[in-house]
Parts: C-alpha cells; structure tokens; sequence
C-alpha cells in the first residue's frame, strides 16, 4: 500500500507534464500558423505572380518545341520533294525548290537545301553551280568540313576548263593532311596538273594519295594509275 502513493503521484506528475507540452505545442502551432498568415499576407502576391510566370514560359517553351517540330517536318517533306524533282530531271524546279528551303527552311536542312541546290545548277549551268559552291566554301558559319565539300566539287565541275593554278588556288587548302576531303581534293589537282602538262605537280599529288595510308581504295587505285601514265610520259 505504501508503494501506490509514490506510484500515483508519478502518473498525475507525468499527466500534467504532457498537459503542459500539448499546450505549448498548440501555442507554437498558433504562432506559426500566424507567421504563416503575415508572411502570405506580406508575400503571397509574388508568389502567384512567379507561379504564373513559370506556368507561362513551361506552356511557351512547349509551344515552341511543336512549332519547331511542324516546321521540321513541312521542310523534311518539301527536301523530299525537291530531290524527286531532281531525280526526275527536272533540275530548275529542283533547283528553285531547294533555293526556297535554304532560305526558309527548319535550320537543319538549310545547308544541305545549298549544296543540293548547287548540284542541281551543275546539270544546267555550270557557271552558276561554280557561284553557288564558292558562295558556301566563302560561308565561315557552315564549318569547314561543308566548306571544304562545296570547294572540291566547284573544282570538279572546273577540272576540265579552268587552268591549273586556279584549280590549286581553290583546291590546296583543302588537301592538307588534317582534312576531310584532303583525297578528292588531292584527286582533283593530280588531274588537273596532268591536263595542264605540269607532271611535277602531277606527280606530287599522286604520291600524296598513294603515301597517305588513310586513302580510299578508289582514289588510290586512279592515283596509281596517273603515276603509271606519268612515269609513261617521261620515257616517251
């Protein structure tokens, strides 16, 4: 019996111990639900505001994206189109119609529309074609991998008419060894020198196709080939 006293008075002790904490826990949740209250009251304006403004450029980027998308796919549809011109032979009507893309077409296609265009000149006028190259070879944004292609075939359309200099003016930066059409260029300027007489030059250009162990089959196969009537030339 004398254990129950103790006992007792610890449970209301503890009763009134955890009274006294609710009660502070509802203070607390009282003043912060007043901080919360003046704070929104202060603030609450420019949080919507900055709620909206998110919503609005989330719902414009998405709208952009769709434009982009439909703006690629009415020019993926309008390439094919021009280039089954082309295959037809209608080559002016291609040409137009690639000149149309590469000024109003979805940015991905605007550099091949150029060079497709350029290809479809060379089938009617050749000096237009030549413009139509150098204008992309003198074109710094294309990079210069574009830049080199446009050069190389503006010099395969001049091979057989143009003298050889002019050829190696347009040509030789485009045969340095880092470079990606370096063989056709190389190519070019071999047949261009032997057209013009020049076997030094000939010669040169051979034995930089065939010593480059990164030439394809096909360019190295004719650069020998060249060698062989060079090497012919000289003995006769």
């Amino acid at each position: 019996m004398r254990c129950a006293v103790p006992a007792a008075a610890h449970s209301a002790a503890q009763l009134k111990g955890n009274g006294l904490t609710d009660i502070f826990h509802e203070v607390d949740e009282e003043v912060r639900r007043e901080q919360l209250k003046k704070l929104w009251e202060r603030y609450g304006h420019y949080l919507v505001a900055a709620c909206i403004i998110v919503i609005a450029g989330i719902g414009a980027w998405r709208g952009y994206e769709w434009w982009q998308a439909k703006q690629a796919a009415e020019t993926g549809a309008a390439f094919e189109q021009a280039v089954k011109l082309a295959e037809a032979g209608k080559h002016q009507d291609a040409a137009a119609a690639f000149a149309k893309l590469a000024d109003d077409g979805a940015a991905g296609y605007r550099v091949l529309a150029r060079l497709r265009e350029a290809a479809a000149l060379a089938a009617t006028d050749r000096k237009a074609a030549v413009a139509a190259y150098d204008t992309i070879a003198a074109d710094n944004r294309v990079g210069q991998v574009v830049q080199d292609l446009a050069a190389v075939r503006a010099g395969l359309l001049l091979v057989d008419s143009a003298p050889y200099p002019q050829i190696l003016q347009r040509l030789e930066p485009a045969a340095a060894a880092d470079r990606a059409f370096r063989h056709s260029a190389r190519e070019i300027l071999a047949l261009a020198a032997w057209k013009a007489g020049d076997m030094s030059a000939a010669r040169q250009w051979t034995e930089a196709i065939m010593s480059d162990p990164q030439s394809p089959p096909g360019p190295r196969s004719r650069a020998e080939m060249l060698s062989a009537l060079i090497a012919a030339s000289a003995k006769g």
